[in-house]
């Protein structure tokens, strides 16, 4: 199990209501990804075929970084 291999990360993301909360009184605010609360990182097309995976629906593929992981 890679989850028990990983050690945790000591420095987990924030959650969105820090976020924002911590743009107050600042002229802009970018949220890149403020829905998810991380940036989603793209996988180059060459290294996609390498996160291919099989479901009973079908064959896919990552087209950007999992973060279901620990440590990803």
């Amino acid at each position: 199990d890679i989850n028990k291999a990983c050690p945790k990360d000591d420095f987990p993301l924030p959650s969105i209501d820090i976020i924002v909360d911590a743009t107050a009184g600042f002229e802009l605010l970018s949220l890149m990804d403020g829905f998810s609360g991380y940036n989603q990182i793209k996988i180059s097309e060459q290294d996609q075929a390498k996160t291919t995976f099989i479901t009973p629906w079908g064959t896919y593929c990552y087209v950007v970084m999992p973060f279901g992981l620990k440590n990803t």
